[in-house]
């Protein structure tokens, strides 16, 4: 089963770095657009030096690399990072002798767009197999540990300097595109690698902890956690009741909360993700 595992993993590695590398040949590249990272310098470099730009990322990407081991994750992880990186320097300069090197379109709205969703989709791929795509995720792991800079701060420092770069290359116009690549890409990514679920957190007080808990169970087939509680300003013991569920599934029970005790408080918050019964599984066999 665990041999299983991996192989699907590796799989979505090796999609998502073909799927980068598309974007980067398609759309980012004829369009002179530089999405930030190891591979947008090698862009900018090989503009000026018709050097490989799958070459540079690899060369980029080995002292980062061999520097950010301890903040990859673990061995495994490390390793997952390190076939990532060497498969889209292998596709960035296999494909560019089979596509067209003009792109799709001379649009560079549409050049950005496309790529930025393409860029962003590949990217989801490498997470959804447990690696990343090298460059600025090791540097911003690296920046935050060192720095204590959060790991967002660390990234937009990074992608940030590549940009500005981009700027002084290719014209001010093409870094503003950039910068929609990389949010289209962010947005992607995201959406591509936790998927589009988004989960509700709901956050109970209530004087009638067992009538509620009971409906939800019976109704929504979900679990309650029940937590004790305590009100700071009348001193009086409430249980607070834990419950995860779908978007979905929100205004029900808020007709169920309602129905059982008027006069509770609940909160609603939101969850990227749940691991357990009645939700993904929490170890993927």
């Amino acid at each position: 089963m665990q041999n299983r595992s991996n192989l699907i993993d590796y799989f979505f590695i090796a999609l998502g770095a073909l799927v980068q590398t598309l974007a980067m040949r398609l759309f980012l590249i004829p369009g002179l657009l530089v999405s930030g990272g190891i591979s947008g310098a090698a862009q900018i470099i090989s503009f000026f030096t018709s050097w490989p730009i799958g070459v540079m990322v690899l060369v980029g990407n080995l002292p980062l690399f061999l520097l950010g081991w301890r903040f990859l994750g673990g061995r495994r992880f490390a390793l997952r990072t390190a076939v990532a990186i060497a498969l889209f320097s292998i596709f960035t300069d296999g494909l560019a002798f089979f596509l067209t090197s003009s792109g799709l379109t001379s649009d560079n709205f549409l050049m950005s767009l496309y790529g930025g969703i393409l860029l962003g989709i590949g990217l989801g791929l490498v997470y959804r197999g447990r690696g990343t795509s090298g460059g600025s995720d090791i540097l911003g792991r690296i920046l935050s540990h060192r720095r204590g800079l959060p790991i967002t701060g660390a990234y937009l420092v990074t992608d940030g300097i590549v940009v500005l770069l981009s700027g002084l290359a290719f014209g001010w116009e093409r870094a503003l595109y950039g910068l929609i690549v990389i949010y289209i890409s962010g947005l992607a990514a995201e959406l591509v690698s936790e998927g589009n679920n988004v989960l509700r957190i709901a956050l109970i007080v209530t004087s009638h902890p067992d009538q509620v808990s009971e409906k939800i169970c019976r109704v929504l087939e979900r679990g309650v956690t029940i937590l004790p509680g305590k009100g700071a300003w009348t001193g009086q013991s409430r249980p607070v009741l834990y419950c995860v569920l779908l978007r979905s599934e929100i205004n029900i029970m808020k007709t169920i909360v309602s129905d059982a005790d008027p006069q509770a408080f609940m909160v609603i918050g939101q969850a990227n993700e749940a691991l357990g019964e009645g939700f993904q599984p929490l170890r993927r066999d």
